[in-house]
């Protein structure tokens, strides 16, 4: 089996050097290119929907130059940044704010040259204790024996997902041991009476709507409010999940979004992290689970045989990113075996 690889994200104003750098850490077995930004500000973004292990960033950069970025990556994201400059006189700088390294930034024609080779190996040795995301062993994935440690249980659905959330829950019974975040397409409005029902039908996981700041208690359910993203904020000191409500744009037209859920979630808890996408129309979901997926998490999908809509499990099945696909009468089963 090789080597899981470092995700990393590149970030400078000038195409040609993102290229260039992009071409020279791919022939790296240590790094996986996953995303290339012409600003701080983008990668800032792109990291809190995605996950990254390790930001390479430009100094000089407009909109939000590098140790602007460096600063919300590291002291909120927990991302470690490797800054480069052609420009000495910064060193100091990104060193004080916390950078896992400085460097020269080789000149465009050292493409191929033993300078940009030092660079790429400079970068490599900082990382090296930097604990790669992704999971290769997939071996070691579809174990249904393997010790995951689940931490955290997410569920998304659409058209349909009531009544099929509802299947789930009921079979979970009491004391389930994790915290459960359940991301609904819903309309406004619609959104306490659904609670209201789930939890009649429901009483031994009691449901709530998901509240800004709020801590998620085990064998409790928090169902995104309408109109509203729900995402992990953050893991506190005492290794509770601690909830983000937000009205930032939708995603794919969509607010609340199950990726941006699973995304968080993937960040966050990686390969603890499991999540049950279930019926409904469209493709949302399905990123969300690749990345979990890539984090070593375990997800699974909804057969098309019990689906309302098979539309969102489709897409997670046509992305390699289903570790198991079952009908909704066995995935509360499933659950259980594997927590």
């Amino acid at each position: 089996m090789g080597e899981a690889k470092l995700r990393i994200l590149i970030a400078d104003d000038s195409a040609i050097t993102r290229g260039i750098f992009e071409k020279e850490f791919k022939n790296s077995s240590r790094f996986d290119v996953v995303e290339l930004v012409s600003n701080g500000r983008k990668a800032v973004d792109y990291c809190r929907e995605h996950t990254v292990d390790l930001v390479i960033t430009d100094y000089d950069m407009p909109e939000m130059n590098g140790i602007e970025a460096l600063k919300i990556l590291k002291n909120e994201l927990g991302i470690s940044v490797c800054v480069y400059s052609d420009d000495n006189s910064v060193r100091n700088e990104a060193i004080q704010e916390g950078a896992l390294l400085f460097a020269i930034k080789p000149s465009l024609s050292s493409y191929g040259s033993s300078s940009m080779l030092n660079f790429i190996n400079s970068i490599q040795e900082a990382a090296k204790n930097i604990k790669p995301s992704a999971n290769s062993n997939s071996e070691a994935q579809d174990s249904d024996n393997d010790e995951h440690g689940f931490k955290i249980l997410c569920i998304g659905a659409s058209t349909g997902g009531p009544t099929a959330v509802q299947e789930v829950l009921s079979g979970l019974g009491k004391d389930f041991p994790l915290p459960i975040l359940y991301a609904q397409h819903i309309d406004i409005g619609s959104d306490k009476k659904m609670v209201d029902w789930f939890n009649t039908c429901c009483p031994d996981t009691p449901m709530h709507l998901a509240k800004d700041g709020e801590i998620a208690k085990k064998g409790h359910v928090y169902m995104a409010p309408a109109d509203t993203h729900l995402v992990i904020d953050y893991i506190n000191d005492a290794g509770e999940t601690v909830l983000k409500l937000s009205h930032e744009p939708p995603e794919r037209f969509l607010r609340p979004a199950v990726n941006k859920l699973f995304r968080s979630a993937a960040r966050y808890y990686k390969s603890s992290c499991l999540a049950v996408l279930m019926t409904g129309m469209g493709r949302d979901g399905a990123e969300g689970c690749k990345e979990i997926v890539d984090c070593g998490g375990f997800t699974i999908a909804e057969d098309k045989s019990t689906c309302a809509v098979f539309g969102m499990p489709a897409a997670a099945i046509e992305l390699d990113a289903a570790k198991l696909v079952l009908p909704r009468d066995l995935i509360a089963k499933k659950i259980l075996s594997v927590v």
